[in-house]
């Protein structure tokens, strides 16, 4: 039975916990959030920065905006490289 892995050559991992009970025992502004972000989070990334943020002094709204301001970061430098790709085949 090979089930739903496909043709892949990435490395596959296995997971120790279930990712959607992960998901549900985070804090709920972090899970709104995370069902809106454009990025595909992983709870357990979400909840280290988000814990990490707290313990720093921030305030939760602050944590979000941060979050927010990191995915951008990250959607520029992927429209960048994209650009960049297409322009080199041109």
């Amino acid at each position: 039975m090979s089930r739903n892995l496909g043709q892949s050559s990435l490395r596959r991992r296995r997971r120790a916990d279930d990712p959607m009970a992960a998901f549900d025992s985070l804090p709920a502004p972090l899970r709104q959030w995370l069902s809106e972000a454009a990025l595909p989070w992983s709870p357990a990334s979400a909840r280290r920065i988000w814990s990490k943020s707290l313990a720093r002094g921030l305030t939760p709204e602050d944590t979000l905006l941060s979050l927010s301001q990191a995915e951008a970061r990250t959607l520029a430098r992927d429209r960048q490289s994209m650009a960049f790709k297409i322009k080199s085949h041109t």
